[in-house]
Order: C-alpha cells, then structure tokens, then sequence
C-alpha cells in the first residue's frame, strides 16, 4: 500500500476569507481518505495563470493550472476546492485535459470530516484552515506518470463593499505545499465600474495598474520561479468624488485599531485639473561628474524639461566651484524658454568644486507665488567642498531661506555623498531622497521620478477626524502632495469602533478645497497586513530617528517591541530583539520554553556569527557616507514607505544563517502574520509573540488528539495557529497552548 500526500495547487480568498483547491493523490482501488502507510508523492506544479473580469461586484474568475506527476506510475486522486467562504457561487466549471467534468459539491459539516480525516492520516493540518466550508470534489483518473495534468475552473463570485471598497483575493500561499517552485505565475484582471475608480492597490504583491479611463483598468502581476507564501489581495475603490479615499481597518477587542487609508484622484485627463507648478532644477557639474555621469544627467534634465505643463515656470540652476542660473527667475514652459533650456543644458560641462550652500541659495532665493506650489530637483554626486560645508550650518541656511515649504528632492548619484545631509534636507522639506548606484542609469531614474511628480492635483494634504473615532500616529507624519495617476496610502491608529468622517484638505492652484469622507472603523480580524504595514512604516521612522540624531534609549525599546511583536526583522533589528531576549532571560523575566529567537543559534558557531553581524549592521546605521550609509538610507526610506509585504523585508539578503542541521536559513523570513501578531519559526516549532507577555504554563495538546479536535470545533478561529504545523505554541483568549507531536 502507498502512503498519502498531498500537494496543494492554489487558494482561492474571497470577502477576506479562502479557500483552495489541491490533489490528494491515492493508490488505485481506494477511495483516498482512510487507507493508511501509503508512500509519498508529490506533484509538482508547473504553472498557474489567473484571468479576472470584476464588474461592479460580480468577479468571474478563470484560473488554469499545469501539475506534472514525476513518478513513473499512473496515480489516482481526487481535485478538492474548498468553496470561498461568504461567496455566492453563479456559475462553476472544471474542466480537465479539455473534457468539462462534473463536481460534487459537499457542506461544511460533510467537508469537515474529510479535511479532519486527511490531517489524521497524512499529520499535516494545513488543511484545516479550510474546516469551515463546503467542498467541491472531482475524481481524476489516470494522473499519468512522467506526464502534465492541465486542469482549468471558471468560478463567479459576489464581491461584498464596505464604504465603497471591494476586496478580491486569490491565496498564492503555495509554500510549504509545492514540491518545487512554479514556473511561471500570470495574474490578469479587467476592471469595469459604474462610478468613476479612484483606488488600486495592493497590499500583498506589487501589481502594475493600467488605468484606461476613469471607469475601467487592467491589473497585472507576473513572477518566475517562486514558491509563493502570501496571499494575493487587491482593492478597487469607487467614488463620484474628485478625490477618491479607500478605508481599511483592523482592531481586537479591548485594544486599539488600525487603519489604511488610500488617496488616489484616480484617472485625470482634464488638464484643468490640475495644479500649475514651479520648478527649479539644480544640477551639480562639479569635476566628479564628469564623463557619464553628466552626460545621463543631461539627458535626464533634457526629460525633464520637455514634459513640463504649458502652464508650469521653470529655472536651472547649474553648480560647481560657483552657481549659474539660466533664466535669472522662473519662466514659463514655452516653446522658446524650453528651446533655450535645451542648448543651455547641451552646452554644460564638469568642472571645478561642489559648492552646495551658493546653489541652495539661488534656488531659494526668489519668492514663492501663492498660488503655485514650488519644488526643488537638487542632483549631486559629492559632499559640499566649498563655502559651508557642516550638516548644521547648511540645514540652518535651509531653514532660514526655504520659508514657503519648498519641497526639496534630492538625487545622490554614487557613494561619494553626504547622505545624512540629503536626507535631513528632504525630511525637512516633506519630499523624498533618491539615491543612484553607481550602476544605475541616472537618465532612467530621474526620468520616472519627473513622470511621477510632473503633474500635481491636490497639495499642502492634511488628514483630520471628526465622531466617534479619533485617528493618531498617522505615517507618513508629514503628507507628501498628490499626483496624477498616483496614490498615496497612510496607516494609522484609531482608538474605538463607529462611524467616522475623515476630513482631506489641501490646495488646488492656491485655494483651499475640502474632501469628507464618512467610513465605518470597526472591529475585525480579517485584515491583518494592516497592524503589520503600520508597524513597518512606524520603525523605518524610528530607525531614521536614530540614524539621523542620535540613538535615545526610549526610541530604541520602542523599535524592540514593535519589531519583536509584528515579525519586522530586518539587519537592524535582529540585534535588538536577540539582545532584548538574552537580557529577558537572564534576567529570568521569560520562561526558558519561552524563548522564540535564540534557541536557534544555540550550540552552534553560528550564533556569534549572526550576533556579531547584526550588532555591526545597526552600528553603521550611523554612517553618513559610503555604500552603506547609501544603502541604509534607501532602505530605511523604503521601510518607511512601505506599501505592502514585500517592503518590509529590506535587507532580507543578509539574514542568512546555517542552523543546527548545517541547512541554510532566512531569519528575515521565519515567521508569518497571523491575527495581527507574528508567530515565528525555529525548525520544526512554531511559538506566538503574544506568548513571552502571557509567560505562564501553557496547556499541552497532542496534535490531532480528541482535545486538538474538540477545541478546534469551539474556536474555530484557532485554525489560523494549527495550520502551521504539529509544533505550535499560541495565545488564545489569554491562554497558552502548546500542540506537540
């Protein structure tokens, strides 16, 4: 007899809950979910690609995935798809080999047995969290050996809104399940609304959104070679406002919530609607930029300058051992100011020293219309040489010059800067550094930044409250203006459940407008990312603190227990929660069987290795000049960005570590967000952050025993904990409970 396994192929989420569909794969003559001592098997899947009409609310989904059994025998099995929860299925099609088959379809309770009979038999219960819905089961005869199974289901579903927001998910949480990694994963969705869309985003993948007009839009994802362990998301947003606003929140009870808000004006086609500008392009021509440095940095300029508004004014200014402006004061972009910008910025050459302090001057020097937002493009490759040349002094000249919130961004190209200096700049001008590498195209980035700041809709944002809710600790601190066909998105905290308005204000070409929105902040456990993407941006904030002004121990705990409770590891942070755990223990204010990051580096060299590079990685963050003071801001501003998942791992590359098996590991990795918290991975164990502030006993269950069973069917909740495999321990309502082999 051969034993059971399974390998799953995909999970489908929908309204904020999943469910999935995967092989079980049997000996001929069974019927799969009680024979017992089977050997394994596991098909690979070779590929998946996901095609969405969303119309209004109805979603058809049309999803065709390629396995390929490599055994050599002919293996029989049933397709299981777990029925979206909440979801009201229209219509439902598989089809096999291009022969349409029919499904049964099972309720939960029938479901339940065969998922309960499954992890018993093959001891992985990451079926359960599939235990409370109904089923469709589809036999598949023969999955031959050495040879592709293409399998194709068209399903529809209803998409629920809440204040004018649908979710669409589609679970890629195929990690742990895929014999190896896919080959090629496509997502394509066509959107089509009634009412105008203002948001598209993404919380979980970084999606390309193609807006074709203000009703409809087409969102693409594509990866290769990836075992995927997130869970596809995307929110579409519909408004008849100018400025559409999307709410998302998250709160348990008894604490405060989290909310996601995402500004987007949408699709802006009426050039009336836009904002005039001013802008003034500062270009250091210093010796150091010689060569091709300056030539891409023509030809970024060149960019520039040519897709100006024809209502914008610009200026160049030009800089070396002294500072030229071309104009005097800005003009407008006319035909024949643009023509002589052109021969002005061919005619430029690298000369001389870098003087910064006569440069900034001359940007700031003429005043700021009223009704015109003005913005400074500042790019250098040095650090000041002449004139003022401290941090200090030249900040305070800043100040003192820049009293109209010029935004002033920055492009360091190189290692050759001052990044502690850029950046203060930028922070104190609420805009945004960007840093070159050396093997980067200056032309490239440059120009994309332009696309994205060229055309203002709303600026000066600010965000208020007003009823039952009051919002904090919003991030960004500071709003950044709003952009044609871009978005911004703000997590914060908001301290009791109701309805809510949220108040946007901001300025169109000088006067004031307003934006009301009424939502609903309420309490849920749906929408996890959020506590986790606020996090995230709340320590890339705290991380610059440090790095820019000095480390206060205050700042420092605050960034401990963030990262240590939402699962934010990142170089900088490893050393701090692996020493905060060693104090804590030897302290004796935690349990031994408590212990969630050293254990894994205990008894081996590995240990001091990963220590001592962490606590080297944190030092340097004070570095101001050089590759890593360059990469430690640009990762730093990315933490602080972070729009989804995948922003949070910054640094992932140089967590790696060798565990006591000798096998290569991810610390950035091993843990996974569940209810808002992390639950981390060491080998084969899994233990809660909530567990070291709960520090008492902890109930012991044997894994799929009457007890595992029995408090499964009360708290059905916990299934999320369980999935993770046989050796979990979890808080739950307060209390511990460690499932052990």
């Amino acid at each position: 007899m051969k034993k059971i396994s399974i390998t799953f192929t995909l999970l489908i989420f929908v309204t904020g809950l999943y469910a999935g569909g995967f092989i079980i794969v049997y000996p001929p003559g069974t019927n799969g979910f009680t024979s017992n001592n089977f050997n394994p098997y596991s098909l690979e899947i070779r590929s998946l690609k996901v095609t969405t009409e969303i119309q209004g609310q109805i979603a058809v989904t049309t999803f065709e995935e390629v396995f390929y059994n490599p055994s050599s025998r002919n293996l029989e099995g049933w397709f299981l798809f777990p029925v979206p929860k909440g979801a009201v299925l229209k219509d439902f099609a598989m089809e096999i080999n291009g022969k349409l088959t029919p499904a049964e379809l099972l309720n939960a309770k029938k479901a339940r047995k065969i998922y309960q009979d499954i992890v018993r038999q093959i001891k992985d219960p990451a079926l359960l969290e599939y235990s409370q819905q109904d089923l469709f089961k589809v036999r598949i005869f023969p999955i031959e050996g050495k040879k592709e199974k293409r399998i194709k289901i068209t399903y529809t579903e209803i998409l629920q809104p809440e204040d004018n927001t649908y979710e669409y998910v589609f679970p890629l949480n195929t990690e742990k399940y895929s014999a190896k990694p896919i080959n090629n994963i496509s997502f394509k969705i066509d959107i089509s609304e009634k009412e105008r869309i203002t948001t598209l985003y993404s919380p979980s993948h970084k999606t390309e959104n193609i807006r074709k007009n203000d009703k409809k839009a087409i969102v693409g994802y594509e990866a290769k070679n990836v075992k995927p362990n997130k869970d596809f998301k995307f929110f579409i947003g519909t408004t008849a406002s100018q400025v559409g606003m999307s709410v998302l929140s998250y709160k348990e009870k008894n604490e405060n919530g989290f909310f996601l808000l995402n500004i987007s004006p949408g699709f802006v086609n009426d050039k009336s609607r836009l904002v005039n500008k001013d802008i003034t392009f500062v270009l250091d021509v210093s010796g150091s930029m010689s060569g091709e440095k300056i030539e891409q940095a023509k030809k970024a300029l060149n960019f520039c300058v040519k897709n100006l508004n024809p209502n914008d004014k610009f200026e160049i200014i030009r800089f070396s051992t002294v500072s030229y402006a071309l104009f005097g004061k800005r003009v407008l972009a006319s035909k024949t100011n643009i023509a002589e910008a052109e021969k002005f910025i061919e005619n430029l050459k690298a000369i001389g020293g870098t003087n910064m302090e006569e440069a900034l001057q001359l940007a700031c020097k003429e005043k700021n219309a009223p009704d015109r937002p003005h913005m400074i493009v500042f790019i250098t490759d040095g650090k000041p040489t002449i004139g003022k040349t401290e941090n200090k002094e030249l900040l305070k000249q800043i100040s003192s010059t820049n009293s109209e919130n010029t935004r002033i961004f920055t492009f360091g190209i190189g290692d050759d800067i001052n990044t502690h200096l850029l950046d203060l700049i930028t922070e104190k001008t609420r805009a945004y550094r960007s840093y070159i590498a050396p093997d980067e195209d200056i032309e490239i980035k440059i120009s994309s930044f332009f696309t994205k700041v060229s055309s203002p809709v709303l600026t000066d944002l600010q965000i208020s409250s007003a009823g039952t809710s009051r919002i904090d600790e919003m991030f960004p601190r500071n709003l950044p203006d709003l952009f044609k066909g871009s978005s911004i998105t703000v997590l914060g905290r908001f301290n009791k459940s109701g309805q809510t308005e949220i108040i946007l204000t901001g300025k169109v070409n000088g006067k004031e407008k307003k934006f009301k929105y009424k939502v609903h902040l309420k309490e849920n456990s749906e929408k996890d990312f959020v506590p986790y993407l606020w996090a995230t941006r709340k320590i890339g904030f705290l991380l610059d603190q440090i790095r820019l002004n000095g480390s206060q121990k205050e700042l420092v705990e605050e960034v401990t227990t963030l990262a240590k409770k939402y699962g934010i590891i990142t170089p900088y942070t490893s050393f701090l929660i692996l020493e905060d755990e060693k104090i804590n223990l030897t302290n004796n204010n935690i349990r031994r069987e408590n212990t969630i990051f050293i254990n894994r580096f205990e008894g081996i060299d590995e240990e001091e290795d990963f220590f001592k590079k962490s606590k080297e990685d944190f030092n340097e963050m004070s570095e101001q000049t050089g590759s890593t003071g360059v990469r430690t801001s640009s990762e730093f501003q990315n933490t602080r960005k972070a729009n989804n998942i995948s922003d949070a791992l910054q640094g992932q590359s140089r967590m790696l570590y060798k565990d006591k098996t000798g096998n290569t590991q991810n610390f950035a990795t091993q843990s996974r967000n569940i209810q808002g918290r992390a639950v981390y991975q060491s080998g084969n164990k899994w233990i809660d952050s909530k567990v070291q502030e709960a520090n008492k006993k902890a109930e012991q269950i044997k894994f799929a025993s009457k007890r595992y069973f029995d408090l499964l069917e009360k708290s059905p909740e916990i299934a999320d904990f369980y999935a993770l495999g046989q050796n979990v321990t979890f808080v739950y309502e307060n209390k511990i409970y460690q499932v052990h082999e």
